[in-house]
Parts: structure tokens; C-alpha cells; sequence
């Protein structure tokens, strides 16, 4: 099983803009430029993060982009979700005599185990832990 490389960026752009003082918004352009990306490219992500009411499009010459919700709120899986959709990983490709397919229930448990993991982890919990490694680094620099 493998993510998108837009679910990568999608997930590192909910971080920054975590980590952006509330109510202030990035432009497109810097978030593709810390990610080395084209900003044509990243729109069309950042669409879909709009779309899912993660985060927000400001207009005008100030705008840009900035989360929409409590980043405490805010699931890997919310994130992974609005890029990839919410289709299942796995669907048995045999017709069985049996009522269910013994090897699609184990994918499905075990998807089901991963989407909890995911479900429980937090965007911000992320930002936070950055955050108290730019204080250590800053620390050990004086």
C-alpha cells in the first residue's frame, strides 16, 4: 500500500500552516516554494484541502491559505481523506461460494486498524513536536 506524493505534500502543508500564527494566511506560492514544487501543482491540492473544509483560501494581495479548523481537530486521516478519497484498499476479485471472502475480512480489519491509528493522530500533535525541536535547537545554540 502506498500514498500519493499529494497526500505527502498535502500533510506537510497542514503542518506549516499549523505552525503559522492564527489567522494568518500563506500564499500558494511560499507553500510550493518550502516544498520545491510548482505552485500550479500544489493548487490543486490545496483545492481539495479547501473542498474538505480543512483549510481556508483568503483572497486579495494578502491571501493565500490557512486552516480553517482546530488543527487539535485534524486527523492524518481527515487529511489523507480529502486527497485520496475514501475508497477501500483492498476488494476480493473471486466470487466465493462462501457468504465472505476469509481474506478480504483480514484487509478489511486490518485497514480498519490502520484508519483508527491514523484517525487518532493529530496535526497538531506533529506542529507541537516541531515546535519543541526548534526550542531544543535553539537552546543548544546559546
Amino acid at each position: 500500500m502506498k500514498y500519493s506524493k499529494a497526500t505527502n505534500y498535502a500533510l506537510h502543508t497542514m503542518v506549516h500552516l499549523t505552525l503559522e500564527p492564527k489567522g494568518q494566511a500563506v500564499s500558494v506560492e511560499q507553500l510550493a516554494s518550502m516544498q520545491d514544487l510548482s505552485p500550479t501543482y500544489l493548487s490543486k491540492i490545496l483545492t481539495k484541502l479547501v473542498k474538505a473544509g480543512l483549510i481556508e483560501s483568503v483572497p486579495g494581495a494578502k491571501g493565500g491559505y490557512s486552516i480553517s479548523r482546530r488543527a487539535q481537530d485534524i486527523s492524518f486521516l481527515d487529511v489523507i481523506e480529502a486527497v485520496e478519497g475514501q475508497s477501500v484498499l483492498f476488494n476480493c476479485a473471486f466470487d466465493h461460494n462462501e457468504s465472505e471472502c476469509l481474506i478480504e475480512r483480514v484487509m478489511i480489519e486490518a485497514e480498519s486498524s490502520m484508519k483508527k491509528e491514523l484517525a487518532g493522530r493529530t496535526i497538531q500533535s506533529i506542529a507541537e513536536q516541531i515546535e519543541k525541536r526548534h526550542c531544543e535547537e535553539a537552546k543548544k545554540e546559546k
